[in-house]
């Protein structure tokens, strides 16, 4: 999904002091599918622009709640359900990338994105 918003950070999360903007480019989500149960789930990328978030000077926005709650609010003015909106929850430290926040994706939103996003590649495992 391409996106041009901006969500902010209030500089309380573990992993940097940094209250500032930050421009959102495109949300992507890898789905995928345990091959013997119905039940889907996902990492969302959330990708940012990196001239107004640089991971090295500013940290990690893992763990930022204003970040969370404003990405919640953006994928409710999208379409998505509260349930499948607060289904998206930080993934673990070790997934955040340099470009990207990495969030996991529950059932209930795996399958709105897909209800949205027909077109997106359904992994099995």
């Amino acid at each position: 999904m391409e996106t041009n918003i901006t969500l902010n950070t209030d500089g309380k999360g573990l992993w940097s002091r940094q209250s500032k903007p930050v421009i959102v480019t495109g949300i992507d989500c890898i789905i995928t599918k345990m091959e013997d149960e119905d039940r889907l789930f996902g990492e969302l990328m959330v990708r940012f622009d990196t001239v107004s978030w640089n991971t090295d000077k500013d940290g990690l926005i893992y763990t930022d709640d204003l970040f969370l709650q404003e990405l919640h609010t953006f994928l409710k003015s999208q379409g998505f359900t509260v349930e499948a909106s607060d289904d998206v929850s930080y993934s673990e430290q070790g997934m955040q990338g340099d470009e990207y926040v990495s969030l996991d994706a529950g059932s209930e939103f795996c399958e709105e994105w897909l209800a949205k996003f027909p077109e997106t590649e359904v992994h099995e495992y």
